[in-house]
């Protein structure tokens, strides 16, 4: 793109202010601003000013899981028919793994933690490990995607090359880009965060999707005939990625997704749950659950309402192609965003200051026609980490680990 290519692109959504430093900058800034604005879609502006009607919910129902005791009864024919769709190629797993290990005290990409005591042990190394115990029961090579970000994308590769990939199969695993959206002030008007870079942000947790199309794997998708895609977050080092018993009974149920999901802690746990909104599978929120939503009991006396995901997600390509992309809604999120003023000073706000523009992957499973909320053990497979210390954190996910027979 040009410099009069992007001023005129600018120009048309009244966002000039974008190249007030263009002249200031070295070759290589130029050129890079010039990629951003080409590469952007700027369309998500169009929300501001307009009601976020997307974020008004509907009614809730509960939407009854598959309890554990019901899958040990079955647990051998799901998982024989797990075995068997996966060893004909029909399961890929994707990986986001697009954040930083900021919130840890670290500076690097957040799978590369070292969560090790005696040795080193990655978050990523955790995740390969997990997926290798599924690869070597099928006798299967499994297609892993992953997805990092513009702020961790080259350090991610380099770190598996640099560790041979764990002993996962380098022609099995590809790496792509989560898009970013712009950032913007309540009026709509764009935050620089630099004088050559547009303040941005990854796209939500359900970008991952569109992401896939822009770089061009959903080619991979069709050429090796997968059918379900395991979606699962980078932070939880107990999870079980395309596990056989998961991948047949989902299949077997004939749903559009199929959602890991927990026994809540407590009725008052921080954790979204699984259920019904007018009718199509969804996820309410534990802020939105209202007292009568959380007395509600079943017939054995259990919450109705009991059931909390934890980010590990199996959809059903066909269906999820039928949906498209760019049905996918955006929603404004309030953030505290850093930029730079009209004399190119940064400032970092200490309250919220405007928009991000996030994809959600409740919105996503909302409109597939059907989900089957797959219960598993917390203990054995949900040891997130979000925190340094306390709740959630690298201490309790050492535990956990070491619970299992893991050696740290």
């Amino acid at each position: 793109m040009t410099i009069t290519e992007a001023t005129e692109k600018m120009k048309a959504i009244g966002q000039e202010h974008v190249l007030k430093y263009f002249d200031e900058l070295d070759e290589a800034s130029k050129e890079a601003l010039l990629t951003q604005i080409e590469e952007t879609d700027f369309s998500v502006l169009d929300l501001i000013g307009k009601a976020d009607t997307h974020s008004v919910r509907g009614s809730f129902s509960p939407l009854v899981a598959m309890q554990l005791a019901e899958i040990e009864k079955n647990r051998e024919k799901y998982t024989d028919e797990g075995i068997k769709i996966i060893k004909e190629g029909k399961v890929a797993a994707l990986l986001l793994a697009g954040g930083m290990g900021t919130r840890l005290g670290s500076d690097t990409p957040k799978g590369m933690y070292d969560i090790g005591e005696t040795k080193h042990v990655y978050i990523f190394q955790r995740i390969i490990e997990n997926l290798l115990d599924v690869v070597k029961l099928a006798d299967t090579w499994i297609t892993l995607f992953i997805m990092t970000s513009e702020k961790n994308h080259e350090a991610t590769v380099s770190f598996f090359e640099e560790k041979d990939y764990f002993g996962y199969k380098k022609d099995k695993v590809r790496f792509f880009k989560q898009e970013m959206a712009p950032a913007c002030d309540y009026t709509g008007k764009l935050f620089m965060e630099t004088k050559s870079h547009i303040s941005t942000s990854p796209n939500g947790n359900a970008g991952w999707y569109s992401s896939l199309v822009r770089a061009g794997l959903d080619k991979v998708i069709e050429k090796e005939g997968v059918e379900w895609i395991n979606i699962f977050a980078v932070d939880n080092v107990l999870q079980r990625i395309c596990d056989p018993c998961f991948v047949g009974a989902t299949a077997l149920a004939e749903v559009s997704v199929g959602a890991k999901v927990v026994k809540k802690a407590a009725p008052d746990e921080k954790v979204g749950v699984i259920c019904l909104e007018d009718g199509r599978p969804s996820i309410v929120e534990y802020y939105e659950l209202s007292d009568d939503m959380r007395d509600e009991k079943d017939a054995t006396g259990d919450p109705v309402y009991n059931y909390g995901v934890i980010l590990n997600y199996l959809f059903h390509v066909p269906e999820l192609n039928a949906v498209g992309t760019t049905s996918m809604l955006n929603h404004l999120v309030e953030k505290k965003i850093p930029y730079i003023d009209e004399s190119g000073n940064v400032v970092k706000p200490d309250e919220p200051n405007g928009y991000k523009f996030e994809q959600l992957v409740i919105d996503m499973i909302h409109k597939l026609g059907s989900c089957l909320p797959f219960e598993v053990i917390r203990e054995k497979e949900f040891a997130p980490i979000k925190n340094a210390t306390g709740v959630d954190s690298v201490d309790t996910a050492r535990e956990l680990c070491k619970k299992n027979g893991i050696e740290l």
